[in-house]
């Protein structure tokens, strides 16, 4: 799947998922600009390893809730690159908790940085896509944007909305001959699945028929396929990587 000459920019991809997909999508040839939200040494060393791939790559430090960074980092990027083919919105964050001790706070920074962010770089990256009549958008949701969960009201309704509006920007750019998919990852060993205690693990694989964790290399991988040419009649899906569950 050579993606040489491409240019792809993913959000939150400092660590984690996002960095794995960078990195893969660097594998293939494409170049890379990415956003990271805090630290920038993890970005630097992430720039390195996107670097070693033979590529082209900057990160920039934005807040993906905020339009006006949004609009000037993507005009940093075509200005470097000179357009994007291929973005990846990855960039998510997490504030658990039951409905009755979730914070208004709490319930607005997830849907902020979650749904609202993954709008506003859409919005600021479609625009030249639709003039060159081509783009891939990629869009990270969960399984928990279908299924739901105990203490994660905000989270899982933030990655429905992800999903709602993968489907209507895959039909409103279909004539421009841009395709818009959804990845709805289950439960992935990252820094956040690290932290939880060995019973909780346990009790998370009773759920999953093929009995272990995915990986973030099984959501890079289809990323990357989405990215391509390969899959180039394929548009407002939504695709499970979860081990069996919800099926």
């Amino acid at each position: 799947m050579n993606l040489k000459g491409k240019i792809a920019l993913v959000t939150g991809a400092s660590r984690g998922i996002g960095k794995e997909i960078a990195l893969k999508l660097s594998e293939e040839g494409a170049d890379i600009a990415f956003f990271y939200s805090s630290n920038d040494e993890k970005a630097k060393t992430t720039i390195k390893e996107l670097e070693q791939n033979g590529v082209k790559a900057i990160g920039l430090k934005v807040d993906v809730s905020v339009e006006s960074e949004v609009v000037e980092a993507v005009a940093k990027v075509e200005k470097e690159f000179g357009t994007i083919d291929i973005l990846v919105n990855n960039a998510g964050i997490t504030r658990d908790n039951l409905l009755i001790r979730m914070s208004e706070k709490d319930w607005d920074d997830v849907m902020d940085i979650n749904l609202k962010g993954t709008f506003l770089t859409t919005k600021a990256v479609v625009r030249k896509m639709m003039k060159k009549r081509y783009g891939k958008i990629i869009n990270i949701s969960s399984i928990v944007g279908v299924s739901g969960n105990v203490g994660q009201g905000n989270y899982s309704a933030s990655k429905a909305g992800i999903i709602g509006f993968t489907k209507s920007m895959a039909q409103e750019m279909a004539s421009r001959g841009i395709r818009v998919n959804a990845i709805a990852p289950g439960f992935i060993e990252t820094d956040m699945t690290d932290v939880l205690k060995e019973e909780v693990k346990m009790e998370m694989l009773k759920n999953i028929p093929l009995k272990h964790l995915g990986k973030p290399e099984d959501i890079a991988n289809l990323t990357v396929f989405l990215a391509s040419s390969k899959s180039d009649y394929i548009t407002g899906q939504v695709i499970n990587i979860n081990g069996g569950m919800g099926m």
